[in-house]
């Protein structure tokens, strides 16, 4: 998951592109990046310091194993903890352990995974453990991973466990059978050895594992408070991270503030480190984290309030620049003089991601397998003008996607060209025409072959910016005479909307969980539908690939694979692809050493306030 994200167009879909042939591939590596020491006091930090952030959208809730967006895993991520994580500034960007002791040991040619948890890591204090001390044990990560299974819990992630660990399915489907999830059954697949120890053994061989659990669903919870709070567990998120969730205002405000019980932890660089970086490593070298005691963050959904917040200093740093103040903020892609007179630091995060507006393939109007049904979809396609978009809605800080894979991932074939998405209003026209859709009754829209009205129905979320998108479709469709129609809705509602199979039409996207190219084609794979398969795309041609690529490394062979799964995908056009995103970040200089990162959502931990520089701004 990073998941779905949020564009900096329609604030649906998060994410960041590259123009060069940049790799965020991750190199895995033994060096630890945090060294953790046995002493759980912690220092005394400044109250004073207090890192104000924002989210253009609203949070959904904090169980990892039912959430999917964004910005409830950015908060997932700074209070729960995974096997492994990310070193912060490692270039490529490198796996590092977490709360397990090293990396895993692998056997079997990839299909057993051996951890040894780190001893001394504790839950922070909650009523649901009556007053008693809470270590992590192997046994919490088992029960983390089967909720995944239990069909009552209706993981969007669940395809994280499916099919993967061996006797899991079968448990699922007793479950489904019974209307119970048997959590304390022995499951060959994710099995506590003992107190420490995990091993987790495959049905097929897995080598990018160690990626999939490094990803924020895969968290440790405690099963005590899972049952203690019930259908409310997502407002009483309890983890072994550096951060707690504080007051708590759904969809407004949510503060984070230090867990007082959180271990010693010091940064280590684990290398390399890039040039531009070195001289925040060596700040950040041996600091006790997390460094800021308190993160105050609100939800602003408009672009221009997110500008003026962080002009008018209420908010530190401006994750994601919305696009129409482009011209405010840069001249050909630099920080305007103004602003760099105000100490104000620029970035560009490379994150690898992909666009796409989203054909439900169930729908009676846009889905479906057959000729004319694939000719309707193509045709749309065709006639949307990727180029006036890159230029108009994102002021050309973004470049086009040229299939589900993003540039910087591993199984991205660049040497692939997805030629029938190519804007061509009059090809679409007479693809149509063949196809029979035709306007019958000569008020300049087409009619289905079967002489039945048509209406597209694209979905989107309130805001300025989307309405300006929604122009350039309507723009766009007009050309070719079809009609479309906008509805609208929040985006949790949307994200809901869509897992149960409502939404005919919609822009989405999806930032990359792990740098390789599985994780972009199960949004594809058909048994994921109603999971992270929003387009219902169930082909069994393309699912025969995806699990021939799945069993694989990484090589020409797989790369090779997912190629013929992309030209199948711009056949049958259950997605529109269109850009492939270059996020521009902004930070006020008393918010220091802060670096976005490719890979994780979350870095509040590393970052530091300058409380008397902030003072003094003020």
């Amino acid at each position: 998951m990073q998941k779905w994200y949020i564009t900096r167009l329609s604030r649906e879909a998060r994410m960041t592109g590259s123009f060069h042939r940049l790799r965020a591939i991750l190199t895995v590596g033994c060096a630890v990046a945090l060294a953790v020491s046995v002493s759980l006091a912690h220092a005394a930090a400044d109250p004073n310091k207090v890192l104000r952030w924002y989210f253009p959208t609203a949070e959904t809730g904090f169980d990892p194993a039912k959430i999917s967006d964004l910005y409830s895993a950015t908060i997932n991520e700074a209070i729960f903890e995974r096997l492994l994580s990310y070193d912060y500034m490692a270039n490529p960007a490198k796996l590092a352990p977490s709360v397990a002791e090293a990396m895993p040991e692998v056997a079997d040619n990839g299909r057993t995974y051996t951890f040894h948890l780190r001893k001394g890591v504790y839950f922070a204090d909650d009523p649901a453990f009556k007053g008693v001390k809470r270590e992590l044990t192997a046994q919490d990560f088992v029960y983390s991973y089967l909720r995944f299974a239990d069909p009552k819990n209706r993981a969007p992630y669940a395809f994280l466990v499916a099919g993967k660990f061996e006797g899991v399915d079968e448990l699922a489907a007793a479950a489904e059978k019974s209307g119970r999830f048997d959590y304390d059954a022995k499951v060959r697949g994710i099995e506590a050895v003992d107190r420490y120890t995990l091993r987790l053994r495959l049905k097929e061989p897995d080598y990018g594992l160690s990626y999939v659990l490094a990803h924020e669903p895969t968290s440790a919870v405690a099963r005590e408070v899972v049952e203690a709070y019930g259908n409310d567990i997502g407002a009483h998120p309890v983890g072994t991270g550096p951060y707690m969730l504080g007051q708590y205002k759904r969809s407004s405000q949510i503060e984070l503030i230090a867990n007082p019980g959180f271990r010693d932890v010091t940064y280590v660089p684990a290398g390399p480190i890039p040039a531009a970086s070195q001289a925040v490593a060596e700040r950040l070298r041996g600091k006790r984290l997390p460094r800021t005691p308190r993160i105050d963050i609100r939800i602003i959904e408009e672009g221009q309030g997110q500008w003026l917040a962080f002009l008018n200093r209420e908010i530190d740093i401006l994750e994601l620049l919305p696009p129409e103040f482009t011209p405010q903020a840069l001249t050909d892609g630099k920080l305007k003089p103004d602003l760099a007179a105000k100490g104000i630091v620029h970035q560009v995060l490379i994150r690898p991601n992909v666009a796409f507006t989203y054909f439900n393939m169930d729908d009676p109007v846009v889905g479906g397998y057959t000729p004319e049904k694939i000719a309707l979809r193509r045709a749309v396609s065709m006639a949307y003008n990727m180029d006036e978009a890159i230029r108009v809605l994102y002021y050309g800080r973004a470049h086009p996607a040229n299939g589900p894979i993003p540039p910087d991932i591993e199984g991205f074939d660049p040497t692939l060209r997805t030629q029938a998405q190519l804007y061509d209003p009059a090809a679409a026209r007479a693809l149509l025409d063949k196809y029979g859709y035709k306007d019958r009754d000569g008020d300049g829209f087409r009619e289905q072959p079967d002489g039945k009205p048509l209406t597209l129905e694209r979905w989107s979320s309130p805001g300025s910016a989307q309405r300006q998108a929604d122009e350039l479709w309507k723009k766009n469709m007009n050309a070719i005479g079809l009609r479309i129609e906008f509805k609208k809705d929040k985006l949790p509602e949307l994200r809901k909307l869509a897992r149960q199979g409502k939404i005919p039409m919609r822009g989405d996207g999806w930032n990359g969980d792990y740098p390789d190219a599985e994780n972009f084609m199960q949004l594809l794979y058909g048994p994921n539908a109603g999971q992270a398969n929003y387009a219902r795309f169930n082909l069994p041609e393309f699912n025969k690939l995806y699990d021939e690529a799945r069993a694989l490394p990484d090589s020409p062979a797989r790369t090779k694979l997912f190629s013929k799964m992309t030209e199948l995908v711009v056949a049958y056009a259950p997605w529109r692809l269109t850009i492939n995103d270059m996020e521009d970040t902004f930070a006020h200089p008393w918010a220091r050493d802060y670096v976005p990162h490719p890979i994780r959502s979350q870095v509040w931990a590393y970052i530091d306030v300058d409380a008397a520089a902030l003072a003094k701004a003020r």
